[in-house]
């Protein structure tokens, strides 16, 4: 089953990532003390998050000063994630992302979302496409796992794979020094 883009969960991932003080606290409220601080930091250095429409668009974009990458949700109860479900649809969005980014020096960041998760941070991340040999954006992407392909070369996504959101957002953290008065 190819996991969907459920319109609650974008919206948890965008007031989460826009340091929403109420969505943050419950969200962090189920996690370990060290995951939750991340969490919490976001509060004072929030995201900027566009939604994004249409068929084949990105579902969010994040900015930050000299950061910015789009987002694509997808949520399933199941570990892994088939792309190849749905008629290849989902697949056919991966490469249209992937040629998008491309041209500009970006890369697509996925997001997926287990749903009936107990006990563990839900959101795992995951890039798609190349990730710039240099700058802000590649400094934080090398570190993020790939969405990996099965033997006869489509994506899936496997949640224990994917790096937790806190870990990321732990990565981002020099993103938030202040910037210089000019």
């Amino acid at each position: 089953m190819v996991g969907r883009s459920f319109s609650g969960y974008e919206r948890e991932l965008r007031t989460v990532l826009e340091g929403d003080p109420a969505t943050v606290r419950a969200y962090a409220r189920g996690l370990p003390p060290g995951a939750r601080t991340e969490f919490e930091r976001l509060v004072d250095h929030p995201y900027l998050v566009v939604r994004g429409a249409g068929s084949l668009g990105f579902d969010l974009v994040a900015l930050r000063r000299d950061f910015a990458f789009p987002i694509e949700v997808k949520a399933s109860s199941e570990a892994v994630i088939r792309f190849t479900a749905a008629s290849g649809r989902a697949n056919a969005q991966l490469e249209a992302h992937r040629r998008a980014v491309a041209r500009v020096g970006l890369t697509v960041i996925y997001a997926y979302r287990r749903i009936g998760l107990r006990g563990e941070e839900p959101w795992r991340l995951y890039v798609a496409g190349a990730v710039p040999s240099s700058g802000v954006l590649g400094t934080v992407c090398r570190r993020l796992p790939p969405v990996n392909s099965t033997r006869e070369g489509n994506a899936i996504l496997r949640w224990e794979e994917g790096q937790p959101l806190s870990e990321f957002l732990l990565r981002t953290r020099f993103l938030e020094r202040p910037v210089a008065a000019g």
